[in-house]
């Protein structure tokens, strides 16, 4: 697998992957009452992500295929980590969390990191170390 920095011209593709998982966090499978999430990882809102200073942003390719994505907001907030379907139960989600965690340690952060877990997700968060400090929220369409 190949990590490199993301680029924009990379969003499309980002955007699409997000979005090709997003029935695993969204209440409802169409993604009605989570609009603010899905205009959140739209092309345009991850060129941002990709262009803003306190974002650090990379994307994981198989043979020039996407496979996932990492993004850590603040050297101390993992933003977003998905990985497409065909790419999962591989490795490829512990590659990209331990490529954002020693590239945050790298910057400076060597407290903690936080992120905000679907339910989905949280057996990996916890095998990456991560413990849960709050109950399970459900607002604006995502669980």
């Amino acid at each position: 697998m190949d990590v490199r920095t993301a680029s924009p011209t990379d969003a499309d593709n980002i955007s699409a992957l997000i979005k090709s998982v997003a029935r695993f966090f969204t209440l409802h499978p169409q993604g009605v009452g989570a609009e603010e999430f899905l205009r959140s990882i739209e092309p345009d809102a991850i060129r941002g992500y990709i262009a803003a200073p306190n974002f650090m942003y990379w994307a994981a390719f198989e043979n020039d295929s996407l496979a996932g994505v990492v993004a850590v907001r603040d050297a101390s907030h993992l933003y977003h980590l998905f990985v497409g379907e065909a790419f999962q139960r591989r490795g490829l989600a512990r590659q990209l969390w331990e490529h954002a965690r020693n590239t945050a340690m790298a910057a400076g952060n060597h407290d903690r990191m936080t992120v905000n877990s679907t339910p989905f997700a949280v057996p990996v968060y916890e095998r990456f170390g991560f413990t849960t400090t709050g109950p399970r929220v459900e607002t604006k369409g995502i669980a």
